[in-house]
This record gives structure tokens, C-alpha cells and sequence, in this order.
């Protein structure tokens, strides 16, 4: 003879255990980054019709030049697909070149064109704008102590990440 275990559901106090999703700091910075972009999202796109990872990638490559789709992709934080649609749209606008890595066959190289080189420029005084708007909620101290928490918690983020990384490639 099997027996059904009881089913009810729990009450709200039973399921309390005090965790506060709104005051849990990753997702506060998740909240604050996403809100910051939707802004940047929205300026972007009535200004120049660009996306944020259009945006990334003709940043990237408007200031070093010449790169790799993959280049770019680990300094901004966009995965693969993320940069390669990015790019895609920007070639077909006619906003930045791209061509074969003459040191990899295989690989693809990414250039400004003098399109993507006006909108790169038009773009920067946009962006800086925005970061001075929200620089101006702060005090001077306030937004240089952001500035170097930030700073921290990337890199220490990136030194507990490194061991799983490490573990994911030898698997």
C-alpha cells in the first residue's frame, strides 16, 4: 500500500526566511545597469539608430583602430552572437568594414569606416553626456568612490570566476 505524501502549500511566514531580493546587492547592480542602459538604449537609437552593442563595437573599434570580432567580444562582455550581429548590422549600414585577418584565414578584422568614424564621433559627446547626468546625482567623492568599488568588485569577480573557468576548460 503507497501512501500520497500530503500536499499544501506553505504560508508566507513559513516561506520567510528573511532574504530580501531588493536589498540583495547583485541584483541592485543588475537593476541600476539595466535602467542605465535602457537610457543609453533609447538616446542611442533617436540619435544615430544604433543599439548598445552597436554601439560597443564601433567604440571598441573606433578607438583601437582594427580588431577581431572575438577581441571585441571580451573587452565589452558581449558573447559571440552578440558581437556578430552587432557587426553584421553595422556592415550592412555601410558603418564598419570588415575584412579577412591576413594572420588567420579564417579570422575577420573590423575597421571604421568614415561613416562609423562620424557616428563614433557624434556618439561620444551622447555618452559622456549621460555619464555626466548621472555623475551629477552624486558628490564628487561619492562618484569617485563608485568609480573604485566598481573597479574592486569587477576584479574580484573576475578572480572567483577564474577557477571555474580554469575547471570548464579542462572538462
Amino acid at each position: 500500500m503507497s501512501t500520497k505524501p500530503v500536499s499544501r502549500d506553505m504560508s508566507v511566514e513559513e516561506m520567510d526566511d528573511g532574504f530580501r531580493l531588493e536589498d540583495y546587492m547583485p541584483y541592485r547592480l543588475a537593476v541600476a545597469a539595466s535602467s542605465v542602459s535602457r537610457l543609453l538604449s533609447r538616446r542611442l537609437s533617436e540619435a544615430y539608430g544604433i543599439s548598445i552593442a552597436e554601439w560597443r563595437v564601433l567604440a571598441m573599434v573606433g578607438r583601437f583602430g582594427v580588431m577581431s570580432p572575438s577581441v571585441v567580444g571580451e573587452r565589452t562582455a558581449m558573447d559571440k552572437v552578440k558581437v556578430s550581429r552587432a557587426a553584421a548590422s553595422l556592415v550592412a549600414r555601410g558603418m564598419i568594414k570588415q575584412s579577412q585577418d591576413p594572420a588567420d584565414g579564417r579570422g575577420r578584422l573590423l575597421r571604421l569606416t568614415r561613416k562609423g568614424a562620424s557616428v563614433h564621433k557624434g556618439a561620444l559627446p551622447l555618452v559622456r553626456g549621460l555619464e555626466e547626468e548621472l555623475a551629477s546625482g552624486l558628490n564628487r567623492s561619492e562618484w569617485g568612490s563608485l568609480n573604485k568599488a566598481l573597479a574592486r568588485i569587477g576584479a574580484h569577480v573576475q578572480s572567483l570566476d577564474e577557477p571555474l573557468q580554469e575547471e570548464e576548460e579542462a572538462a
